[in-house]
């Protein structure tokens, strides 16, 4: 018996949306997949941009400290202003090339890691000079705590830094900042390593507090043999003289330098370590999302 016409034509317009809505179903599936998928490494990728970007901001501010901080006084006696500018403008190359290498990290990712890792590692290896990982080895890299104290015991550069301190004044600073303190008051304000070294004697010495700049010897046997007697000797209440040719005036004005450039060093040696490791995590994040995710 033949079918109905019109039946026949009825079930295969039926039909027609079931169809439709598998063939709809099997192409979905795998597109929600790689949605979620790319959504999942959004979650990842994002995260480390914006963290990578941020973590540049301190080389931003470093760079700002380095241009305009005041000058250590004499310290251009060493040429050390030169380098201060010079690891400025370092800096100033890393923060454009990393911000640069995030920006375009999807499109030349290979590529990108390595113009970013070669001025970090440059970065890491200034900062472990100047904190003095090298010891004895770093006496040829300026800033480091081996060149400051050979250049500081140089006779002729001591020579200058001594006449430089004095011009400062630094001496008649603090007798004008201590002029109407006794002798026990003296002794409980803080002193710089400079003003301790360089404007009054040791405190072994055990001078009588006249004022800040001037004190008198007392009569006992002083020991030649120990550094710091020796500076007992050297003290004068001139103030064309003091303690500037002593020892310990040379270490505190030393101390005061190391201080400085020892900071620098641990601020490139950790920001150099934290961009490594901040772009070697995006790097595989990128590569992840772009041949796998």
């Amino acid at each position: 018996m033949a079918e109905n016409p019109n039946n026949l034509a009825e079930a295969v317009v039926a039909a027609v949306p079931e169809v439709k809505n598998e063939v709809k179903l099997e192409f979905d599936e795998p597109n929600m997949k790689e949605a979620k998928s790319k959504l999942q490494m959004n979650h990842i990728v994002l995260p480390l941009v914006i963290f990578s970007f941020f973590l540049s901001l301190p080389i931003l501010f470093g760079i700002i400290w380095l241009f305009y901080v005041r000058q250590y006084d004499c310290e251009e006696l060493m040429n050390l202003p030169k380098l201060q500018i010079g690891i400025a403008i370092g800096l100033i190359i890393v923060f454009f090339i990393s911000n640069i290498v995030v920006y375009f990290r999807s499109r030349f990712p290979v590529l990108g890691l390595l113009l970013a890792m070669v001025p970090f590692i440059i970065m890491f290896i200034v900062g472990l000079g100047l904190v003095g990982s090298y010891k004895m080895e770093a006496r040829g890299v300026p800033g480091s705590p081996a060149w400051l104290k050979m250049t500081v015991h140089d006779d002729e550069t001591w020579s200058n830094i001594k006449s430089c301190i004095y011009s400062t004044k630094t001496c008649n600073d603090l007798i004008s900042r201590t002029y109407m303190l006794k002798s026990y008051d003296f002794t409980s304000i803080k002193l710089s390593s400079v003003e301790s070294g360089c404007c009054s004697p040791p405190s072994l010495c055990e001078m009588e507090f006249i004022n800040a700049t001037f004190w008198r010897k007392v009569n006992s046997p002083i020991d030649d043999s120990a550094t710091f007697d020796k500076d007992c000797n050297l003290w004068q209440n001139e103030e064309t003289v003091l303690c500037y040719n002593c020892h310990a005036c040379k270490e505190g004005y030393l101390r005061t330098i190391e201080g400085k450039w020892s900071r620098l060093g641990a601020f490139l040696v950790t920001m150099s370590l934290l961009l490594m490791i901040s772009h070697l995590f995006l790097f595989m994040a990128t590569m992840w999302e772009k041949y796998v995710g």
